[in-house]
């Protein structure tokens, strides 16, 4: 009985080798073995402390007048629709000081996780925006521009850009992030005024 199950086992393990494909030999006779197999799990952001729902919200009523002061936006807002974000309303805001352009996207279509899977194909790091998770979203090969992302309620997001609006000195990356923060925690504390 052992020798049939050995027999057994031996014409299994060549049948299992048999249906493997060897590595295939290059010109210079390095062999190329497949990688393993990863996954990468995205991170999972915390709870919110509320919903804020921006269905009816004018994007461009989220920051007061004197908040807009604070953060140097000095032009009137200019609000538009948004194809890229579901036809969000959006609306853009820029600054004479500065230069920067600030615009907020009330996106209604999706959540913030969007921004968190493989297709998003950008680099995404947890923040935390007026005690609301949020992300510091970084596209590779856009330097110029730094967005954050505020999960407000379910299936919606408010998407805050901060970039540079062709200064004659490029800001950095990590000073449009900043400011993309501090234009995000102004925008979150001008939603909760609201409702």
């Amino acid at each position: 009985m052992r020798a049939a199950g050995l027999i057994t086992a031996t014409l299994c393990a060549l049948a299992l080798a048999a249906c493997t494909p060897f590595p295939e030999e290059k010109a210079d006779g390095r062999v190329d073995e497949p990688l393993p197999a990863t996954t990468t799990t995205a991170p999972s952001l915390p709870p919110r402390p509320r919903d804020i729902l921006l269905d009816d919200v004018d994007p461009c009523a989220v920051l007061s007048a004197d908040q807009r002061i604070a953060l140097s936006l000095d032009n009137p807002p200019s609000a538009y629709v948004d194809s890229a974000f579901g036809n969000a309303k959006a609306c853009t805001m820029r600054s004479n000081i500065s230069g920067n352009v600030v615009r907020l996207a009330l996106v209604t279509v999706e959540g913030v996780g969007v921004w968190l899977s493989e297709n998003a194909q950008v680099d995404a790091e947890l923040t935390t925006v007026a005690g609301f998770p949020g992300l510091t979203v970084r596209t590779p090969g856009m330097d110029h521009v730094c967005n954050v992302e505020v999960d407000v309620a379910d299936g919606q997001f408010l998407d805050v850009m901060f970039r540079d609006g062709g200064n004659e000195k490029a800001a950095k990356q990590d000073t449009l992030c900043q400011g993309a923060q501090r234009a995000a925690e102004a925008a979150v504390a001008g939603l909760l005024q609201r409702r």
